[in-house]
């Protein structure tokens, strides 16, 4: 990277600082990596997020993986689930890794010749809070059998 766009990674990055303080959050920054963690209360389960910028790419990421791992035996009905999910999102996608049986959302954003402000970082930090606290007992009470795939589907549809 040259030194310029090293130097706007890390202005974005004091932008996401920026916001962050001034909604008074907790977090922790990992100044060599251009990353910080922070975990929010929803409401019932804590959510775990962590926003990056990548330099490289010239991309924000905002991560929140869901606080389970879909067991093996759930794994397929789970692959259609984040499908249909991901259907009526406007905003980022659920991203789902059917070997680890892992999910997390992830909304993220270009800065390449762009001037962002904090006011976006607070939307994907919102929408990212808001999208896991939503679907985090979905998922979960799917991949534990306490709902079938079709009733799943059914509350997906009567969300839309």
């Amino acid at each position: 990277m040259n030194e310029n766009e090293r130097k706007q990674a890390q202005n974005i990055y004091n932008t996401i600082c920026d916001m962050l303080d001034a909604r008074e959050f907790n977090y922790t920054k990992h100044d060599d990596d251009l990353a910080i963690s922070l975990t929010m209360r929803g409401e019932d389960i804590p959510m775990d997020i962590v926003i990056m910028v990548l330099e490289d790419k010239q991309i924000v990421r905002f991560i929140s993986p869901m606080p389970f791992t879909v067991p093996e035996d759930k794994r397929a009905e789970m692959a259609v689930a984040v499908c249909v999910a991901n259907c009526g999102l406007y905003s980022g996608s659920f991203d789902y890794n059917f070997p680890s049986g892992e999910i997390r959302f992830r909304i993220t954003t270009s800065y390449k010749e762009s001037i962002l402000g904090k006011e976006l970082f607070d939307y994907m930090l919102m929408v990212c809070a808001f999208m896991s606290d939503t679907y985090n007992d979905r998922f979960m009470m799917l991949s534990k059998g306490m709902i079938s795939l079709d009733r799943f589907i059914e509350m997906e549809d009567e969300n839309n």
